[in-house]
């Protein structure tokens, strides 16, 4: 097919974030924040949902969120938003799928192992890194929206919560890099009195930002506590 060459400026076809990576410290808010938004299915890897109501499916293995995703493909895809909670977890749940890919070289194919990682001079990090990609691509699909919530390293968190070391999104090798390059949109969350921040501000240092323009170096109050002690949700303001 023969490639036609603009001959003006095209618009933006998309506004919103396709892949959105939302990352913080244990225990901020980020499952109940994920519960305010709505039509947003939570898949569940960590056990982390338990205490919220909300749509969720618990994950405690691969092949049961591959059954997830064909039952969300059977159904029609019903679902706005799909957050995975969390891609921390997701990394260690595609083990076997790294072994399998492992399996299938000449060089892997009498591997009896359980952990790819252990073979020499990281070999293993790359099919560990190719079995990751093929989960989230298959992931991708699942929705027009796809939420990854992760974790951070606490001990590498600035005390006040406002700055996070590029360095810090707690996956592994490449893995880190990869996931930050292809996502339309990276926040930060951290609590602020009563309020949860979502901050896509973004430094040299700072592993935050966004494409979409309305996100850009923003930071913004996703949810907070009503004087009737009811939690309110902004999600309007990160998906418009």
């Amino acid at each position: 097919m023969a490639i036609v060459l603009p001959t003006k400026k095209i618009k933006a076809d998309r506004v919103n974030p396709k892949r959105l990576i939302i990352y913080s410290k244990p225990k901020t808010g980020k499952t109940s924040a994920f519960a305010g938004l709505e039509n947003n299915l939570i898949l569940d890897l960590e056990n982390g949902a338990d205490y919220v109501d909300a749509l969720k499916v618990k994950i405690s293995s691969l092949q049961e969120l591959l059954d997830a995703g064909k039952a969300i493909k059977e159904a029609g895809k019903p679902y706005t938003y799909v957050t995975i909670d969390t891609v921390t977890a997701l990394e260690d749940m595609v083990m076997p799928l790294a072994i399998k890919l492992y399996k299938q070289t000449s060089m892997g194919k009498n591997y009896d192992g359980d952990n790819v990682l252990s073979l020499p001079n990281g070999a293993g990090y790359l099919y560990l890194r190719q079995a990751f990609f093929q989960v989230l691509d298959f992931i991708d699909t699942l929705a027009p929206h796809i939420i990854l919530s992760g974790h951070i390293k606490d001990k590498q968190v600035d005390d006040k919560g406002e700055m996070v070391m590029a360095a810090n999104i707690d996956l592994t090798g490449k893995i880190k890099s990869l996931i930050c390059a292809n996502a339309d949109a990276i926040g930060y969350m951290f609590r602020k009195g009563n309020q949860t921040i979502l901050s896509f501000k973004t430094t040299d240092e700072v592993t935050c930002g966004a494409r979409p323009q309305h996100l850009q170096n923003e930071e913004i109050v996703l949810s907070e506590m009503n004087d009737k002690g009811e939690i309110v949700s902004h999600w309007d303001k990160v998906y418009k």
